[in-house]
């Protein structure tokens, strides 16, 4: 476990650390390359004899006394090749020619006849290259070395210094067909689909609506909890409507310098607006668009100004525009009102978790990459899936896969996926951590006691399998589902959770005379529960309905970190209400395990014997001492229960 978690981070310190070396090698053969070119240079120039340079006069003389076989002329320079092979350098008047300047210096037409005079006229590009070259080649040599130098910095990671203020969103071509997502490809959220196509129709046809003189919303807000494919509806937007699609996330606008986001922002809607019509996609906006002057998220102003450009981009926007901004978020009690006002993300679509009927929807598109066994049946693995989002039903088949794949089938099979739900709700198996004797019978008592009372109460949902096999941070576990898909809870419903989970606690009292602390998190989960009762969902007979909490933590003008809002004698009545309901859950706790001890009996010594009992093998413990076992038909007294607000 430790290893796998510290994989990644170390590949990407080994990638960090690679960079940062081939750069400086870079660095390094460069400034050698430069030295050597230096050190043959100065080698050459050194070592090479100059012709002597002589004055006029010594000229005249040599030519007079008949030593001088040949004259160069270039220019004003003189090269002077005499009968013995000696060559000298000499220079004349400027603008006078080399036989009138002799002749003045007193030589005469006889001296001057057996001396080859021959004119080079100091002209084209070999005169100026090799003119030049001292000059251009250093140039030319410190350009390459400064290239090499920008272009190891840009390719590494955090150090594109020259490119701050350029928007680093990802754009997906509409014709790469391996990238393109439609609607097809996105199972259950019918009602944010429905939306959604409104916004394709625009982008297809915006005439349509201009004529008639509809405005499309600027800002579409898709607002669900993570996981349940916010993501992926956007891009199916995208591919729907054939158009470019931009995405980036809101931490990718802020930088430790100022005004650099707003820059980005800026150089995004730059770039949308030129090839409109396009989506511009920001994932959790939340990161930039919090409430401004709360205090909350602290008082970056890199921040802010990088939602006040936002704001300021999206009030510029026309309708011919044809540009649409999708955001998405699963806070968006913390967002600034500025962002939700007409005009601007005036349109939100909610995006829920899937019902058993999209679940299955979602596991047939992830499932048919995969080859599965005849036994497979999806069905069953959504209805055993309740509050599963759309990530993690796609980790529960690349889990079942993968559990295939180490026991080297070539199909995944029913099996597989029914123990990858385990892995994906607890975690891994810890077949490591080995239980004493002792610790073994607790652990068994325990989850005994929750899954026998979870079987004798009526609003109490069946138990599908008990275990006693530590998964994560769990010793053991009872798996209880649903027997239908439930978008409300009743006050019953809830007083039996809370009743259940006693069971483990009121069991290893009565069978060892003590409690150990692994019933904590049942005790601080049914607190929570019957707390919520009171203050929330107005469940209490002396208080009444009335919602002393709000279901936000905090609110976009910081209240949720005053005190409550309500007096000391208030608090005190709350208190005894969630004490009274916590002490009558585990009054009707003891009195169910005492009158069926016997029962409990026998769970937990098989338990021992098996450490794990799915349903089958539990229910025909409770049927051999006369209980019957829950069934769907069952729960038809469910549906006479009273319904309240939804759970949260």
């Amino acid at each position: 476990m430790k290893n796998s978690k510290l994989k990644k981070p170390v590949g990407k310190l080994k990638k960090k650390i690679n960079t940062k070396q081939q750069f400086l090698n870079n660095v390094i053969v460069t400034i050698l390359i430069l030295t050597g070119i230096a050190l043959i240079y100065s080698f050459f120039v050194a070592n090479q004899e100059k012709p002597e340079e002589i004055p006029l006069s010594q000229l005249v003389l040599d030519v007079s006394t008949g030593l001088v076989a040949k004259i160069t002329v270039a220019g004003e320079k003189l090269e002077i090749e005499y009968a013995d092979g000696v060559i000298k350098n000499s220079k004349k008047e400027v603008g006078t020619a080399l036989s009138q300047t002799l002749v003045n210096h007193g030589l005469t037409a006889e001296n001057l006849a057996g001396v080859h005079i021959e004119i080079k006229r100091p002209s084209g590009i070999g005169f100026w290259l090799l003119n030049l070259a001292p000059f251009i080649f250093p140039l030319i040599i410190i350009i390459l070395f400064f290239w090499l130098i920008f272009r190891q910095v840009k390719g590494s990671g955090g150090m594109q210094a020259f490119t701050f203020g350029q928007s680093k969103a990802k754009m997906i071509d509409p014709n790469d067909k391996k990238q393109r997502v439609a609607f097809k490809d996105v199972a259950g959220a019918k009602e944010a689909k429905q939306e959604l196509l409104e916004v394709v129709e625009f982008l297809k046809n915006p005439k349509k609506f201009l004529q008639i003189g509809a405005r499309i919303p600027k800002g579409v807000m898709l607002i669900g909890s993570p996981g349940t494919g916010k993501t992926l509806l956007a891009r199916a937007v995208a591919g729907e409507a054939g158009v470019p699609f931009f995405i980036i996330s809101g931490s990718e606008f802020v930088e430790m310098f100022v005004g650099v986001g707003a820059s980005r922002v800026r150089s995004l809607f730059k770039t949308a607006k030129k090839i409109a019509p396009a989506i511009i996609f920001v994932d959790e906006i939340d990161a930039v668009g919090r409430a401004r002057g709360t205090g909350v998220g602290g008082g970056n102003d890199e921040r802010e100004q990088t939602l006040n450009q936002i704001l300021v981009e999206m009030d510029g926007f026309e309708p011919h525009e044809k540009v649409i901004v999708i955001a998405a978020t699963n806070r968006p009690d913390v967002l600034d009102p500025a962002l939700l006002r007409p005009g601007r993300f005036d349109r939100r679509v909610m995006i829920d978790l899937p019902d058993i009927n999209d679940r299955e929807e979602i596991l047939k598109i992830h499932a048919g990459k995969k080859p599965l066994e005849d036994d497979v049946d999806l069905r069953v693995i959504a209805e055993r899936t309740p509050g599963f989002s759309g990530a993690d039903l796609s980790s529960l088949m690349n889990e079942g896969a993968i559990l295939a794949a180490q026991e080297n089938h070539k199909k995944v099979s029913q099996f597989d996926f029914l123990r990858s739900i385990e892995k994906v709700m607890l975690g891994p198996e810890r077949k490591s951590h080995l239980f004493s004797a002792e610790e073994k019978e607790i652990s068994a008592y325990h989850e005994a006691g929750h899954a026998l009372v979870a079987s004798l109460l009526d609003y109490s949902d069946p138990v599908h399998k008990i275990s006693i096999i530590a998964r994560g941070y769990t010793g053991g576990y009872t798996l209880t589902l649903p027997s239908k898909e439930r978008r409300m809870q009743s006050k019953k419903h809830f007083i039996d959770d809370i009743a259940k989970a006693f069971g483990g606690f009121v069991a290893e009292k009565m069978q060892f005379n003590d409690i150990t602390t692994g019933s904590s998190n049942d005790i601080q989960v049914a607190s929570a529960l019957a707390r919520d009762m009171v203050t929330k969902y107005g469940m209490s007979k002396n208080l009444g309905p009335i919602a002393f909490e709000s279901t936000k933590s905090i609110d976009i003008t910081g209240k949720g970190l005053s005190k409550p809002e309500y007096s000391e004698e208030v608090a005190k009545k709350i208190d005894d209400e969630v004490s009274q309901i916590m002490k009558n859950a585990l009054v009707r706790t003891e009195d169910i395990l005492l009158r069926n001890k016997v029962v409990l009996d026998d769970i937990a010594k098989t338990l021992i014997k098996k450490e794990t009992l799915e349903r089958g093998e539990f229910e025909k413990i409770l049927i051999a001492h006369n209980i019957k076992p829950k069934h769907k038909k069952d729960d038809a007294k469910d549906a006479k229960s009273d319904l309240v607000e939804p759970k949260t």
